[in-house]
């Protein structure tokens, strides 16, 4: 609330004193020495109050205000009060830091208080326990001068500008996982959050050893299985009550083949082994091969295929993988559409990166299925997929070759209009070579 203003009281007090005074001396014939006697009382009078309030100050202001009047006590008034409201604000927001700290104390997770400029400004007893840090002895310190691992330093360089995560090994334990997390707030300062995912690594390990083993071990039964089916369908080719039953088998092993070998392949994504050193991969003429497969997979169906690529546009990583991605993609669209529509293959590049896209005039997706499609075996009509031999796995394999070449996969669907996947890649891995340099 706003207080009253005091000068007009004020002045009201100095001419009801001053001005009977003035009166009498110019009565008695000394206007001049009176008005000189009325000014030097009046600076007597605020230089002595004036000293006052300097050595309150001087002595922190926080004691009683002396005892005056007038305007000058209404001045000591008014910083006592505000000194009491400043304290009283600064008591308050100590509170709320002491128990903001002392909830981040008590979480399970390491937490560190960083600048804008990476440096440390607080941490937990966690973050001594999982990253080894020390406080007050780090304090100041920048965090990726003692969190040395490349793949932390390379994630605090980006993640301030691109939210995202990392794990890591423990700089403790070498048989210890973090995932980093780097959390904005405030005015440029960020929360650095590092949590324990040991268990989680594992489990995952064991999951993805498991599917390779199993996958692995199965290849040769399997081989032999197909081996003595195709032996029994030239034995068999004149009794057709029983050769149907060997086509039945013959086909079931081909399908378990198939899924053996996305198994495999999709088990040696995860584990990050990649196919040899990255190359520069001519796209165009990738896709005028894949074409050609794409034709001969349509049959009778005859499926027009189009493909617009830019020419020269190439893309670095590993040929195979990425030919994977791309005919998973072209195979699903010839899979689940119509006999006759048309299949168009766009690869080109603009100021946002490059990208290769499906469209396709099939069916269409749901909507609520969108966000699903690159999980493990996950399907929309499981029915239709397995008359079409899909294994539920194409879609994952795209995910995570895409992921090991820094790109990412858009999927844009309408029911009864069709589909387009688009496959994005970041211009870093992109170049543009002329035409007779490409062909050489």
């Amino acid at each position: 609330m706003q207080s009253r203003n005091p000068w007009p009281g004020v002045i009201a007090g100095t001419l009801l004193v001053g001005v009977p005074i003035a009166l009498l001396g110019w009565s008695m014939g000394q206007f001049w020495a009176t008005i000189a006697f009325l000014l030097g009382a009046a600076l007597f009078w605020n230089l002595s109050h004036l000293l006052l309030l300097e050595r309150w100050l001087r002595q922190g202001g926080r004691s009683e205000p002396p005892d005056v009047r007038g305007l000058w006590g209404l001045a000591f008034d008014h910083l006592y009060r505000r000194r009491r409201r400043h304290e009283h604000r600064v008591h308050r927001l100590r509170q709320y830091l002491e128990r903001y700290r002392d909830s981040a104390r008590a979480m399970p997770d390491a937490v560190v208080v960083l600048n804008d400029d990476l440096r440390i400004e607080w941490l937990n007893e966690m973050a001594t326990q999982l990253l080894g840090l020390n406080w007050p002895e780090d304090e100041g310190q920048r965090i990726t001068h003692l969190l040395r691992n490349p793949a932390f330093i390379t994630f605090m360089e980006s993640a301030r500008t691109t939210p995202g995560s990392v794990t890591t090994p423990s700089p403790i334990y070498d048989d210890q996982q973090l995932e980093f997390r780097l959390v904005p707030y405030g005015d440029a300062q960020f929360l650095l959050l590092a949590r324990d995912t040991t268990h989680l690594h594992r489990l995952e390990v064991m999951r993805r050893d498991f599917i390779a083993n199993v996958s692995h071990e199965l290849r040769t039964p399997l081989t032999v299985l197909y081996g003595v089916v195709e032996t029994l369908e030239d034995e068999l080719a004149d009794q057709p009550d029983k050769a149907r039953s060997v086509q039945l088998l013959r086909e079931q092993s081909e399908r378990m083949k198939l899924l053996v070998d996305d198994l495999l392949t999709l088990s040696r994504l995860e584990t990050g082994s990649p196919q040899g050193p990255p190359q520069w991969v001519d796209v165009g003429a990738m896709l005028d091969t894949l074409k050609g497969e794409a034709e001969l997979l349509s049959g009778d169906q005859r499926h027009r295929i189009e493909i617009h690529a830019q020419h020269g546009l190439q893309l670095q990583g590993t040929e195979n993988e990425l030919r994977s991605a791309f005919a998973n993609l072209i195979f699903n669209a010839i899979k689940y559409t119509p006999a006759g529509t048309r299949i168009e293959v766009r690869w080109k590049s603009d100021p946002d990166g490059a990208r290769l896209s499906v469209i396709d005039e099939g069916p269409g997706i749901a909507r609520h299925h969108l966000h699903r499609l690159t999980e493990r075996f996950y399907r929309v009509d499981a029915g239709r997929d397995q008359r079409r031999g899909g294994t539920g796995l194409g879609l994952a394999i795209v995910k995570h070759v895409l992921a090991r070449h820094g790109g990412h996969l858009e999927i844009d669907s309408q029911l009864g209009r069709g589909t387009r996947f688009t496959c994005l890649f970041p211009l870093t891995i992109t170049r543009t070579q002329p035409i007779e340099s490409a062909k050489n």
